[in-house]
């Protein structure tokens, strides 16, 4: 259904070159923008890090435990969501108990394996958000994040070591992160947790209904024109949140609005940039939000108030464009800059950690990381994605593949997915480029290497254009995923679909639209433009 009448885009091909906003997106001419200062920090969510020797470590894989628990917290009692809050807080309780009884590790180790293993036979496969996000979000949630660190630590000097570093974010604590990051991994047994058609709750929670019928939208919930004039590069729900939602502005501030209760509304807008905001991100408990900015900081905020809590300078003075938080350790954040290079931050320092850089071919424009966190791609203005092997003990960088996507063409989002569908994992990359063409790829190998596995017809030469997987898709017959266009329309295509892949177009917007959204459970999705409309379209129920 048309929901308002097509215009012309308000801003014109080349938009980022006439605009302080200038990733690159335009095709590459040699140009180096100049560069200021650029400022980047992290949330600490390592688990037991006020703790020492065995005691932390036994905690941290009890902890383990309660984040089992928590990824399939959302599939318990589905009509009384209290019960579920009752449910991981007395586990809670329980294990932090435990963790005081002195068991040795290999039998903690081994509960942990058989408790995962029996959860996912009853419950069936997670989504992927939010296997990886629930695993962190469980230690966030039960030692508080950075959030209340950090103030510790700037508000009482003598937490510095004699160097000037916290001693919880030690090569020792990157070892247990690491230790913690196996057991839910390593120690799965192969295919031990395959999503099948038997799995009732997954297939429940999502319906059984076609891919047409679940992007079904009934119309636009409400729209956001607080930036109005300026670009909207990025729009986020918070991580499992239903009604949380974020977006920054070329305009230099970053939005946090609330759709419950009625009528939507704008909480506060956060300001501090001097430039153009690029990117940002949400830690894994949402108390949190890294901004990368055209004006070479990187900051941090907290969401409850706003408050900027830190801005750290780029590490070569250079705009940061694009940002992305290590989805199992969250002490570790990624950025990416017009100075062609990636750099690994440790934000509970605002540091780069030692070994975590490396140089691309061209500005880097989009980040993504595999739900493990063990691969991280990069892509650049020059059209090419490159891999690396992420190391969880000390959060060095090794290059390890590339792949010219098209030469010239600026890579300007990349989005990792480990299951496509419900019956078989098949880790993919979906990849825009100013190609006129939505790029899904194969993961072939543990290296990052990419196999082109169909394309999708899109308008997009200029602009930066996002798109998505949609959260819900392994528990549906198909796969679904949704992209921008320089069409001023949403896409939603279906990546298994042979012929006529097209699932269904939203129209309201009148500019190039950005980026795109979804909620947790689907129900509602996000879209922003060029022009600075931020539109919450609703999905039909069924």
């Amino acid at each position: 259904m048309k929901l308002a009448p097509q215009q012309q885009g308000v801003l014109p091909p080349g938009v980022w070159s006439s605009r302080p906003f200038h990733f690159g997106v335009a095709r590459h001419k040699g140009h180096e923008p100049e560069s200021v200062d650029v400022l980047a920090f992290m949330v600490h969510a390592a688990a037991g890090g006020h703790a020492r020797g065995g005691g932390r470590g036994m905690a941290a894989v009890w902890q383990q435990v309660l984040a089992v628990d928590a990824r399939y917290n959302a599939y318990r009692t589905p009509t009384f969501p209290q019960f579920r809050t009752q449910y991981i807080r007395r586990r809670s309780q329980l294990l932090r108990e435990n963790a005081k009884a002195g068991h040795p590790p290999a039998l903690r180790r081994q509960y942990l394996r058989l408790r995962g293993q029996l959860l996912g036979q009853r419950y069936g496969p997670l989504s992927e958000p939010g296997s990886a996000r629930a695993y962190s979000n469980s230690i966030v949630r039960s030692s508080r994040t950075t959030l209340d660190r950090m103030e510790d630590f700037e508000d009482d000097p003598r937490a510095l070591g004699a160097r000037g570093h916290r001693r919880s974010v030690s090569r020792g604590s990157y070892q247990l992160q690491a230790q913690m990051n196996r057991a839910v991994y390593e120690d799965r047994p192969p295919g031990s947790v395959v999503p099948t058609s038997a799995a009732e709750a997954s297939r429940a929670m999502a319906g059984d209904t076609s891919l047409s019928e679940n992007y079904a939208f009934a119309g636009m919930y409400h729209v956001f024109d607080q930036h109005v004039d300026e670009a909207v590069p990025r729009v986020r729900f918070a991580n499992d949140d239903r009604h949380r939602l974020a977006c920054c502005s070329l305009d230099g501030s970053i939005s946090l609005c609330q759709l419950v209760p009625a009528p939507p509304t704008v909480l506060r807008v956060l300001r501090g940039h001097t430039r153009g905001v690029s990117d940002f991100a949400w830690s894994l408990s949402n108390d949190i939000l890294v901004s990368t900015s055209l004006d070479a900081t990187m900051r941090i905020w907290a969401s409850e108030d706003g408050r900027c809590i830190r801005e750290i300078p780029d590490p070569d003075s250079a705009e940061l464009l694009c940002c992305t938080f290590q989805p199992v350790n969250n002490n570790l954040t990624v950025v990416g800059n017009a100075k062609h290079n990636v750099h690994v931050m440790n934000i509970s320092t605002g540091k780069k950690v030692k070994g975590g850089s490396s140089k691309l071919t061209g500005r880097v424009l989009a980040l993504s990381f595999d739900a493990p966190g063990r691969l991280l791609w990069a892509g650049d203005d020059r059209g090419s994605v490159f891999s690396f092997l992420f190391d969880m003990a000390t959060g060095k960088l090794t290059k390890a593949k590339r792949l010219v996507v098209h030469e010239g063409s600026p890579v300007t989002s990349i989005s990792a997915r480990s299951w496509v569908s419900r019956e078989a994992r098949d880790p993919s990359l979906l990849i825009n480029a100013c190609l006129n063409k939505l790029l899904l790829y194969r993961v072939v190998d543990n290296e990052g290497t990419l196999q082109l596995k169909r394309s999708f017809p899109i308008e997009q030469s200029s602009h930066p254009v996002r798109s998505i997987f949609c959260p819900l898709m392994s528990f549906r017959q198909g796969a679904c995923v949704v992209t921008g266009s320089e069409d001023m329309c949403v896409h939603f295509f279906d990546v298994e679909r042979a012929a006529k892949a097209a699932v269904n177009k939203l129209q309201g917007h009148s500019a190039p639209v950005l980026d795109v959204s979804f909620n947790c459970d689907e129900s509602l999705l996000a879209s922003s433009d060029a022009s600075g409309m931020v539109i919450v379209w609703r999905r039909e129920q069924k």
